[in-house]
């Protein structure tokens, strides 16, 4: 029997499956070729979805999250079977699916290179025109350690003498390819239609540095050919977008061997800078919040007492200091609760609401850095909540419109994920469910829609994670908002309650821009480098047509300057093209032409950066327009 929800809401039984539409990817969950037969006349009407079935199979849609998931984690195998028919010595790692596709790591002593690639393509093509079933065994322990002894994968068996005792052990077939996986996988492969193979990077086994460098390739794989195309189209305008590319363009930042993860901002990324922090700095000084600064290296014994020894030393960086072991923080929370501990406070003093743009020292491997996005040392924007139980929803919901102020300026759409304990946690069960139901209630009481991220939450506590989607449709995971129940206790923080007793509050941890450096990053590739004119480093470039109109140039400047604009006089010997084809190419906002016919009327002519043109303007007119359009934080 198969029930199916229908759009009104009701379900419906049936006894036998219908069959299965176009669109529709029906996933493997079962044991052997016999049960994969009924799968093959499932079906899903509309946007009906299957919720049970007496049999192992469930059916989704490759637009669904799951469906993402599944069918590259198929298409995964798929080029792991490609690989092993042309390069029969490869050894495999693991080939999961990621949120841009999937990857497998391949340990090969020949280096794979663009040409491997195309040749490994044409290998999954002819293999997905053999039209395979995925074919799902469940083995012995000792059954799945001898078939990968005998095929030489080492990988393979490292990853299998690390599975729990009674942990079920499953490998998947296609053809005469198997892998070990705990699935799911499309019935069928005949669904994957159109492939590309991306890039070629380095991976550490598991992740370890001290382990060996193995080849990952990357890549996406979609229904429909149109869908790669398109998908294709975003990844060339991503890549006129990149923050590193950009970044040396506009010389906004640079990074050297010297300090491999440490970023050195130059003059024009430090306005940007400056200007993102004093904006934000201001929206939460109106709201209430005391701003402190804390030291960048504390002993270690505070970060024994607050977890983070537990919990996050292999991410740490430590030192000596008379003779004794310190840490360069990796997190604010700690020197803010030394803050909080160094007066006595009443009930009547909460909320009491610390921001600080912290600047923190993580370890990232190597091969994990990446510009902007993935750093060494980052600053960021974090603020610790002190509050009373009854008053967590209130503040949730003040961080809530706080990051709608945030992300509505730089017109982010974004969706919400609330992430629950991880493994690698501290606390009871009592203090977690309280804290995730809090969390909950907020979201719940501000009506916004959220998806549950089990086992991402901090080592603290339950969080709340804002992921903002950019100009080109790329999602970024940014803000977060934690609640807290075991700092206090750790730290034994108190107050005096109403009725003259000590108790303990509770702790909100809360970052919207995240790292400002991450923040910077997203900002230049969602603009294209093209910001709005509060935050341009450069707003108007002066060119004046000739040297003999320089003087007017130079009154001009200065009146910008007065109005506190941020301005540049082209004095070259250039042409007047070639001065506003470079303006153009340093992406300022405005370019002031000036000629003859300008000096003469004393007025001035304006190009926009989107090639619009005004004549015959009036100076003061136009300095009150820009006056207007940053104090508006107007984006053209």
């Amino acid at each position: 029997m198969v029930q199916l929800r229908l759009p009104d809401g009701s379900v419906k039984d049936f006894d036998h499956n219908p069959s299965v539409e176009e669109g529709t990817i029906a996933i493997s969950e079962g044991l052997n070729r016999a049960s994969l037969g009924a799968v093959v006349n499932g079906k899903i009407m509309g946007k009906q979805e299957i919720i049970q079935e007496d049999s192992d199979f469930k059916v989704v849609k490759f637009e669904d999250k799951e469906g993402k998931k599944i069918f590259w984690h198929t298409s995964a195998h798929v080029m792991a079977y490609a690989i092993s028919r042309l390069f029969p010595e490869a050894e495999f790692a693991i080939g999961p699916a990621i949120d841009t596709g999937f990857y497998y790591d391949i340990d090969l002593d020949h280096r794979f290179t663009p040409d491997d690639l195309e040749k490994i393509e044409a290998e999954m093509k002819k293999i997905i025109k053999e039209n395979y079933p995925v074919e799902k065994e469940v083995v012995s322990r000792q059954e799945a350690l001898d078939l990968f002894k005998e095929k030489g994968q080492s990988y393979k068996i490292e990853l299998i003498e690390d599975l729990d005792q009674d942990e079920e052990i499953s490998l998947y077939r296609i053809g005469d390819f198997v892998d070990l996986c705990r699935g799911p996988h499309l019935k069928t492969i005949k669904g994957i239609k159109a492939i590309k193979l991306l890039s070629i990077a380095g991976a550490y086994w598991r992740g370890d540095e001290n382990k060996k460098m193995l080849q990952r390739i990357y890549g996406i794989s979609f229904e429909k050919k149109k869908d790669l195309d398109a998908y294709l189209e975003r990844l060339e305008e991503a890549e006129k977008r990149d923050h590193r590319k950009l970044g040396k363009e506009l010389d906004l930042f640079s990074m050297h061997e010297e300090g491999p993860g440490f970023p050195f901002f130059h003059p024009k990324g430090m306005i940007i800078r400056n200007e993102l922090e004093n904006f934000w700095r201001n929206i939460q000084i109106e709201k209430g919040y005391g701003e402190i600064r804390t030291p960048m290296i504390l002993n270690e014994d505070l970060w024994h007492r607050s977890g983070h020894w537990d919990h996050y030393k292999d991410n740490m960086y430590f030192t000596k200091i008379d003779g004794e072991d310190y840490a360069i923080k990796p997190m604010n929370c700690p020197g803010s609760i030394l803050v909080y501990k160094n007066s006595p406070h009443s009930y009547r003093d909460f909320p009491l609401k610390l921001s600080e743009f912290g600047q923190v020292h993580r370890h990232e491997l190597s091969g994990a850095l990446h510009g902007l996005f993935r750093v060494r040392t980052f600053t960021q924007d974090d603020a610790h909540i002190f509050c009373l139980p009854e008053q967590i929803q209130q503040e949730v919901t003040d961080v809530i419109e706080l990051a709608n102020i945030l992300y509505n300026t730089f017109g982010f759409k974004y969706h919400v994920e609330l992430s629950t304990r991880p493994e690698n946690s501290m606390g009871t069960d009592q203090q977690w469910n309280l804290a995730i139901e809090a969390l909950k209630g907020a979201l719940e009481a501000n009506h916004m829609d959220y998806e549950i991220n089990e086992g991402d939450g901090a080592f603290y506590g339950p969080k709340i994670d804002y992921h903002l989607e950019d100009a080109i449709g790329r999602t970024w995971q940014c803000g977060t908002i934690q609640l807290d129940f075991q700092l206090p206790e750790r730290f034994d923080l108190t107050y005096v309650d109403e009725n003259g007793g000590k108790s303990q509050p509770v702790m909100l941890h809360r970052a919207l821009l995240g790292s400002i450096e991450r923040f910077m990053g997203i900002l230049i590739e969602h603009y294209a480098g093209k910001f709005p004119l509060w935050l341009s480093p450069v707003q108007v470039e002066i060119i004046p047509v000739s040297e003999k109109f320089a003087d007017y140039a130079r009154k001009v400047e200065d009146q910008l300057k007065k109005a506190g604009l941020r301005v540049h006089l082209d004095q070259r010997s250039e042409k007047v093209g070639y001065k506003i084809r470079q303006a153009q190419l340093n992406k300022v906002n405005y370019m002031l032409v000036l000629g003859e016919k300008e000096v003469e009327a004393k007025t001035i002519s304006v190009r926009g950066r989107d090639g619009l043109e005004k004549q015959d303007v009036k100076l003061e007119d136009f300095i009150q327009d820009l006056e207007k359009e940053i104090r508006d934080k107007v984006y053209e």
